[in-house]
């Protein structure tokens, strides 16, 4: 039997269903410091949903941790969002390479959206 080559850019783990509980055991696994946050926000969207009798509030939910998850099974995208993310808070507003962090965290997570769009 040959050892199985990992690919270091590629996928810590498989892509979860987008169920809260897929989203969660995931989320447990590439970034168990987020999971207060995720049971916070899964409980407000629950709550807003009741609220409005509408499903938006948990769609929403869902659709936002399915990114957050994505970006944190792919290490090379994870990194690329913690480094803007704190450049951003780290850099001055004026400074051009504030503007341009803000641009890579926004082109991290249209590149996570991507491939969970066509599921």
């Amino acid at each position: 039997m040959t050892a199985q080559r990992i690919d270091p850019a590629g996928p810590l783990i498989p892509r979860p269903q987008r169920t809260p509980a897929a989203l969660r055991v995931t989320l447990a696994r590439v970034a168990p410091h987020r999971l207060g946050e995720m049971e916070q926000q899964k409980d407000a969207a629950i709550a807003l949903a009741a609220e409005t009798g509408s499903l938006g509030p948990i769609m929403q939910f869902l659709e936002a941790w399915a990114v957050a998850v994505e970006i944190a099974r792919l290490p090379v995208a994870a990194g690329r969002l913690h480094s803007a993310e704190y450049a951003v808070q780290n850099l001055d507003r004026d400074a051009p390479a504030w503007r341009a962090a803000m641009d890579e965290i926004r082109s991290v997570h249209a590149s996570a959206r991507e491939p969970l769009a066509h599921e």
